[in-house]
C-alpha cells in the first residue's frame, strides 16, 4: 500500500517507516495521522515483519509535532483512536519500534518517539515538549511517558519550561538509548533492528504483551483520555487562542491567564 505522507520500505523482517513532509519539518496533520495508523495496523498484521524503524525525511527534523498552521487554517485536527501518529494510544502492538531521531523531535514528535520502544538519536537531535509556549499541553502522552522514563522532577522541569534538550544531554537524562554520528543514524538503527530480529519473534511478542499489560495496569490509557479532556477545556481559553495566533503570526504571545 502506498501513502502520500509516509514512506515504507522492507528490509527483510524490518519495516522502515519515514515521515515524509520535510518542507514542514514532518509536522503531522490529520491525513498523516490516519496514514500512520494504517501503517501500524499493516505492520501489526504482517507476519513477515518483526521490527520497525521510524525516522523523518530530510536533514533537519524527525518530527516537529502537530501542524498548527494546518489547524489554524481550518484543517481538521481529530486523531485516530490509536492517538498521535497512530501510535501514542496504541496498546495492542506486540512488535517493537525503534525511533531513529535525525533532528528536531518537538511536541507531538517527541511524544511519538517516546511511544516507540527504543530511541536512537543522531548527534544533531533536539528534544522538547514546548507546548506551554503556545498555550498547549503535552496531551499525546508526553506528560505520562517522560515522567515515567526519566523521573518526575526532571520531566517537570522540561514540561514547565518547554526548553530544548540536545542529544548529549538527552543521553545523560535517559531519554535516549544511544547517540550516534548523524551520517550513521539509519545504519545504526537498522543494525539494532536486525539484532532484535535475530532473536525469537514469539518471545519478543510475549515480552511486549507483558509491557502493554503493565501500561494498562498503570492506567496509562485512562490518563491519556484524561489528557484529551483537559486539552478540550484548555482549548476554550483565551490563552489557547492567543498561543495559536501568536505562533502563526510569528510573534510573542500576550498571555491573560484565562
Amino acid at each position: 500500500m502506498s501513502f502520500e505522507f509516509v514512506k515504507t520500505q522492507r528490509h527483510g523482517h524490518v519495516l522502515m517507516v519515514t515521515l515524509d513532509r520535510p518542507k514542514v519539518y514532518n509536522a503531522v496533520h490529520q491525513p498523516m495521522h490516519y496514514e500512520l495508523a494504517q501503517v501500524w495496523d499493516n505492520f501489526s498484521q504482517d507476519h513477515g515483519l518483526w521490527v520497525a524503524v521510524l525516522t523523518g525525511a530530510g536533514e533537519k527534523a524527525f518530527c516537529a509535532g502537530n501542524d498548527l498552521k494546518f489547524t489554524a487554517n481550518g484543517g481538521r485536527s481529530s486523531l485516530p483512536p490509536s492517538g498521535f501518529s497512530g501510535l501514542t494510544q496504541r496498546f495492542d502492538l506486540e512488535k517493537p519500534i525503534i525511533a531513529a531521531v535525525n533532528g528536531y523531535a518537538m511536541g507531538g514528535g517527541f511524544e511519538t518517539a517516546l511511544s516507540c520502544d527504543m530511541i536512537i538519536a543522531s548527534e544533531n537531535a533536539t528534544f522538547a515538549l514546548p507546548e506551554v509556549k503556545v498555550g498547549f499541553l503535552a496531551a499525546a502522552s508526553g506528560i505520562q511517558r517522560l515522567s515515567r522514563y526519566i523521573g518526575r522532577l526532571t520531566a517537570q522541569e522540561m514540561m514547565f519550561t518547554g526548553r530544548s534538550v540536545k542529544a548529549d544531554e538527552a543521553l545523560k537524562m535517559g531519554i535516549v538509548n544511544d547517540v550516534v554520528p548523524h551520517n550513521q543514524l539509519i545504519e545504526c538503527a537498522l543494525a539494532k533492528a536486525q539484532e532484535i530480529a535475530s532473536v525469537s519473534p514469539s518471545a519478543i511478542k510475549a515480552t511486549k504483551r507483558i509491557l502493554n499489560d503493565l501500561a494498562l495496569r498503570e492506567n496509562l490509557p485512562q490518563s491519556l483520555n484524561f489528557s484529551r479532556e483537559v486539552m478540550a477545556e484548555l482549548g476554550k481559553t483565551e490563552d489557547f487562542k492567543e498561543g495559536v495566533n501568536a505562533f502563526v503570526e510569528k510573534r510573542k504571545p500576550n498571555w491573560v491567564n484565562r
